[in-house]
């Protein structure tokens, strides 16, 4: 019986692909690769002659037992176009399928677009929630983001060079003034990571082009009830005075509201119980 090897490939710079990969592709009798052309380039570049078949989420449900009867003779190494097979790519169902008929399953680990952006991204990935590529249409997009705005782990998702604005567009909308690094083209040529916030990523990607992985801090802790109800006793202490000052309303709501951590709805409130 064979074994089923799951060989990550470069996200870019052909230099990261790992001794081990190599010896593997150039052991098994054959590769299960998401696009054959693109693997066929990068075998060719390694020297190594191989068997290709095609395995993908168009295809998958009917290669899938060619492949496990492959497995039964054979080693095979399952690739994608890059990076880890079965991250936000085919791969999950054809290992699982193997694992459950006792088929070895081993994983060659190298390069990930979700682990080379964190590390560059200056917001750490001690937690972090990588929800892949967002939904295409804007409501589903937006209700996505709505979900994820109390979300403490650090966020990352992948993004395409069609997409990325309006991406960036809800994010500005829903998570306003949350700082993010936009990483484009991971170990490329043109690699760039951008730092800011949405709202400076679309100016600054007005021509956007290549691959994207955007990293976004998550949301600050909550306060705790003693503190909210402390600024709140404090906020309606300091409109008193300034009420009794001859402050307008509009102007103590507003230096009230930058002073304690309270709503302008909950300042006018307190403005009328004082």
């Amino acid at each position: 019986m064979g074994t089923l090897y799951v060989v990550t490939t470069p996200i870019g710079n052909l230099e990261d692909l790992t001794l081990r990969a190599i010896r593997v592709l150039s052991e098994v009798g054959l590769v299960a690769a998401e696009d054959t052309r693109q693997s066929r380039k990068l075998l060719t570049h390694l020297g190594i002659s191989k068997r290709i078949i095609s395995y993908n989420q168009h295809n998958a449900a009917r290669r899938a037992p060619r492949l496990l009867q492959s497995l039964l003779a054979e080693d095979v190494a399952l690739v994608t176009d890059a990076g880890v097979p079965a991250i936000s790519d085919p791969g999950a169902d054809l290992a699982r399928a193997a694992a459950e008929q006792g088929i070895n399953v081993i994983a060659i680990p190298g390069p990930s677009a979700v682990t080379t952006a964190l590390s560059v991204s200056g917001m750490g990935g001690d937690s972090f929630r990588f929800v892949g590529f967002p939904p295409r249409a804007r409501k589903a997009r937006r209700e996505l983001l709505a979900g994820l705005e109390a979300e403490p782990a650090t966020l990352v998702f992948f993004e395409s060079p069609h997409r990325i604005r309006a991406m960036l567009e809800d994010l500005a909308a829903v998570l306003a003034n949350r700082p993010i690094a936009v990483c484009r083209e991971l170990t490329k040529l043109h690699e760039e990571v951008f730092r800011g916030t949405a709202g400076d990523a679309l100016a600054h990607f007005d021509n956007p082009r290549g691959e994207f992985v955007i990293v976004v801090q998550g949301a600050p802790p909550r306060a705790s009830r003693r503190d909210i109800e402390a600024d709140k006793e404090g906020a309606r202490a300091a409109l008193a005075a300034l009420k009794a000052q001859g402050q307008t309303r509009r102007d103590a709501v507003a230096q009230v509201t930058d002073a304690y951590a309270i709503s302008k709805r909950d300042a006018y409130r307190l403005w009328l119980e004082s």
